[in-house]
């Protein structure tokens, strides 16, 4: 049988952050890679300056990227440190020469090959910044929605972009005081 729940009923709410450890205690209870989260949270943070909102596009490097490919540029350094990294070599160096598309000159091959490196940790990065979003929205911690071609809308696609909106009470727990 349908059940229809009493809109009228108090909600249980998370309790208020006071300090840094409780942020990430909050984080650590709805995400499986809270320290990532966390790292993309202090991201935007430090990027909304006096605002509260970042998005669509940022400026990096003289050009305007959408937010979560610059979040993926700056995380990109934590790509590589990690040992999956020589695998990752190896197989984009396979694809390359199965598609016979490694050129033979071997400076032009290498360049050839970080090109190809760099889109898939950026396109695995696009991922794991909305994984990432998506888990700080559920903390409490970050409200998303989208902006573009067409109309800003609460749901993705139809080249629209991310804005992420740091909350109040996020910003105190990092540290800054209104």
């Amino acid at each position: 049988m349908f059940q229809q729940p009493d809109l009228f009923e108090p909600r249980e709410t998370a309790p208020t952050l006071g300090s840094l450890p409780d942020l990430i205690d909050r984080i650590s209870q709805v995400s499986k890679r809270p320290r990532y989260a966390f790292m993309v949270l202090n991201l935007i943070y430090k990027a909304v300056g006096q605002g509260d909102s970042i998005g669509p596009y940022v400026r990096y490097d003289g050009a305007l990227l959408p937010v979560r490919d610059w979040l993926c540029e700056a995380l990109i350094p934590l790509a590589q440190k990690d040992g999956r990294r020589r695998t990752l070599i190896d197989a984009v160096r396979a694809d390359l020469v199965t598609k016979g598309q490694l050129p033979e000159d071997p400076v032009a091959a290498e360049a050839r090959i970080a090109e190809e490196i760099k889109a898939r940790i950026v396109r695995s990065g696009r991922t794991s910044i909305s994984r990432a979003a998506s888990d700080l929205v559920r903390a409490g911690l970050l409200r998303r929605h989208y902006k573009g071609f067409r109309v800003d809308h609460a749901n993705r696609g139809a080249q629209r972009e991310a804005v992420y909106t740091i909350t109040p009470e996020a910003k105190r727990a990092l540290g800054r005081v209104h």
